[in-house]
């Protein structure tokens, strides 16, 4: 299975993070189209049928792409931060 691009999933996360805050900010069909079209292709990319696991799959992959094992245990002795990396 290929493996998405880090920069590409993490620049479809922040604009979901963004739609869904205008979207509870403020209700529009424009943005409402666009957060559907955005949620697609991050199910799409992250190979699932839910926004929340696509979500929390490419979290998991920006994190081991972002961290060396070395860095990793360095920044967080018990292995977790507990932290999304999306809103």
């Amino acid at each position: 299975m290929l493996e998405p691009d880090p920069k590409v999933v993490r620049e479809l996360l922040t604009r979901y993070a963004s739609l869904r805050i205008a979207q509870a900010e403020r209700e529009r069909p424009a943005t409402a189209r666009e957060l559907t079209d955005v949620s697609y292709t991050l199910c799409v990319m992250m190979a699932t049928t839910s926004v929340n696991e696509a979500v929390a799959k490419a979290d998991a992959l920006l994190l081991a792409k972002g961290r060396t094992p070395d860095t990793a245990r360095a920044a967080d002795p018990g292995g977790e931060s507990g932290l999304s990396l999306a809103v």
